[in-house]
């Protein structure tokens, strides 16, 4: 049986093959007004006004495979006849778009066949519909390799490791140098150091505290202190909150 592009009408290739995403049998198409916010489309400006509800449609959405080809449409079509009235090729992700005021309604860029193109809006009656809709349209931006998970990286080969084992015959000679590397040595750099340094380390030096007997921490709050911190802070309009913490 000869395939036909649902889209152009025009026969297809015998290696090709077509598979249903997402089929919607009562889906309702309105004229929409142009975009006025840089939001995005709402869709309470078509239904406060019926006259912008064209039909109630089928929406399939249809992908397309063939040779080194492959699409997905967005395909309005009569639910009686299955007679195309506009497709959308799904080629940006913007081509379908969610309003900002519902879950329930798309903004679909449709195309002719001479590529003029005009945005029309859908609404679903279920929300559980629009949800299987918008789920279809992710899988068709994975299979389209849209979504930044299924980017393939590069996979750079892995590098052997290198072999530090000696092999037979073969020795190691350590070359230790100078072995005055004793006490005295040790002294010396601990002078070389100090006249280096010395100097410097002064000016971080900080003042010692009052009193000159160290640090000492401050005994513990009393019952009485507590209960009267917790008062005021609730004169304040402070509340302890559910883990003791203010509200």
């Amino acid at each position: 049986m000869e395939s036909i592009d649902p889209a152009t009408g025009h026969a297809l290739p015998d290696d090709a093959l077509q598979r249903v995403l997402f089929i919607g049998p009562a889906v309702h198409v309105y004229n929409i007004p142009p975009l006025q916010s840089t939001r995005g489309h709402s869709a309470s400006t078509w239904t406060a006004e019926p006259q912008r509800h064209i039909f109630t449609a089928r929406l399939r959405l249809l992908e397309t495979s063939h040779s080194d080809t492959l699409k997905v449409d967005v395909l309005l079509e009569d639910p009686k006849t299955g007679a195309l009235f506009a497709a959308s090729p799904y080629s940006a992700a913007n081509a379908v778009e969610p309003v900002i005021d519902s879950s329930r309604f798309f903004a679909v860029t449709v195309r002719d066949p001479s590529g003029k193109k005009a945005v029309l809006g859908i609404g679903f009656e279920e929300r559980s519909e629009a949800f299987d809709f918008g789920v279809a349209l992710q899988e068709a931006r994975r299979v389209l390799g849209w979504e930044s998970g299924q980017k393939k990286q590069q996979q750079q080969p892995e590098r052997g490791a290198k072999d530090y084992s000696l092999k037979e015959g073969e020795t190691i000679t350590v070359n230790l140098g100078r072995t005055g590397i004793g006490r005295r040595k040790a002294q010396e750099k601990q002078e070389q150091g100090e006249e280096s340094t010395g100097g410097d380390l002064q000016s971080f030096a900080l003042a010692p505290p009052p009193g000159g007997g160290g640090f000492s921490l401050p005994p513990p709050p009393s019952a009485d202190d507590v209960k009267r911190k917790r008062r005021s802070a609730q004169q304040l309009g402070f509340d302890d909150g559910q883990f003791g913490e203010f509200a």
